[in-house]
């Protein structure tokens, strides 16, 4: 036997679509403004889980992933002399400039690592092979980039600083939305990228040189031993290493996130935007509900009439309200579920639903639903039974 309720709530169809079309909209937009913003974070610190690194050594400036000062490559060698470090490797993370063919420039950032590290390697691999990089002035980029640096694929070449640069090599989907465009290659080139003079192209730029003592980097990736204890570890290295910052993994992931969550307008304009679908939700379902008891006044009243309780009344509208919500808010989800994957495999731009998020963004839905709900109560809450009685 069909409810009251949702006989009420099919009854006009169109009204019925409008309705949902409003809800759709409101979780859409409540569930993609959370999603972009989970999806920005995590974007932030792509390159931090192309890592298996226990722990960090940056300089005692650094302020989050992209915003630090170089260290010398000599503290790679005294890092692994400390006890506990199973394995230690070099990181550059440097940001130079890209050339078009049009003679126009772009900003990149160059990531310089061992193609035969332990701790760190870019995946997914789309094309090539990671030894490739060791060739003088050979690079990766990820495929996502490719119209952005004006390159057709693997085996076309381009400028960074005043050097050539082959792209021997493709990645898939590592690209930060908070970043320029990522370009892998190994230690040495990166090295000679940052140190070539940007004001002049050269033909036959001389062949990267291994890196020294007293050449620059960005990070000292560490592995502990196992069993080791990681605060432990991270003391010894603070003592061993002064005018360094040694963080965990997952504290340089932290204090990257949070910077860009909360020093940054993004967190709060997308908030901004969640609010707004959530207020046009809850208009949109109000009215329908209102509009709903209205046309069925003289129905409520005979119920009154009858001996029905309000608690009943009210539930009838409540359940009208929920059953809203419900299909209101499947629809929407799986629309913004697509949305996310269609967004992820064009331009990596994620769209990050957790299901903590799914499930936050129904109980919205619900709360918003049953506050609507409450403008139609009031109408009923002041029917007068002998209403049926008059003509």
């Amino acid at each position: 036997m069909v409810s009251i309720a949702r006989k009420n709530l099919f009854q006009d169809l169109p009204r019925f679509i409008v309705a949902q079309a409003g809800i759709m909209f409101a979780v859409g937009l409540v569930t993609i403004q959370v999603g972009l913003l989970n999806g920005f974070t995590r974007s932030s610190t792509l390159l931090i889980e192309n890592a298996e690194a226990d722990i960090w050594i940056a300089s005692k400036e650094l302020q989050h992933l992209d915003l630090t000062l170089p260290l010398k490559y000599k503290i790679l060698t005294q890092a692994k002399a400390v006890q506990g470090v199973e394995r230690a490797e070099a990181l550059i993370a440097q940001s130079t400039v890209w050339r078009y063919q049009t003679e126009q420039i772009a900003p990149i950032r160059i990531i310089g690592f061992d193609p035969k590290s332990q701790l760190f390697h870019p995946h997914p691999i789309l094309e090539g092979n990671l030894e490739q990089i060791n060739q003088p002035y050979s690079i990766f980029i990820d495929s996502l980039d490719l119209k952005q640096l004006d390159v057709q694929g693997v085996g076309n070449q381009s400028e960074i600083g005043s050097f050539k640069g082959k792209v021997v090599g493709l990645t898939k989907g590592i690209r930060s939305i908070v970043s320029s465009p990522y370009v892998f290659t190994s230690l040495p080139n990166a090295v000679a990228y940052l140190n070539s003079p940007i004001a002049s192209p050269q033909k036959n730029p001389p062949v990267p040189a291994p890196l020294t003592e007293n050449n620059l980097i960005t990070f000292v990736l560490v592995k502990a031993r196992p069993g080791e204890d990681i605060q432990g570890l991270k003391a010894r290295l603070a003592k061993a290493l002064p005018d360094t910052r040694i963080l965990t993994q997952s504290e340089l992931t932290e204090l990257t996130q949070k910077h860009w969550q909360q020093s940054t307008g993004v967190g709060y304009i997308l908030g901004l935007g969640a609010v707004v679908g959530i207020i046009v939700g809850t208009v949109v379902v109000g009215q329908i509900l209102y509009s709903s008891v209205t046309d069925h006044l003289k129905e409520f009243g005979t119920m009154k009439a009858m001996g029905s309780s309000d608690w009943f009344i009210y539930r009838i509208i409540l359940e009208q309200a929920l059953w809203m919500a419900i299909l209101g808010y499947l629809p929407g989800m799986g629309l913004c579920l697509s949305l996310g994957a269609w967004t992820m495999n064009v331009q990596a731009i994620q769209i990050l639903i957790k299901p903590l998020t799914a499930a936050g963004v129904f109980l919205v839905t619900v709360t918003m639903c049953s506050g609507a709900a409450v403008f139609a109560i009031q109408k009923v809450t002041r029917l007068d039974a002998a209403l049926v009685f008059k003509s």
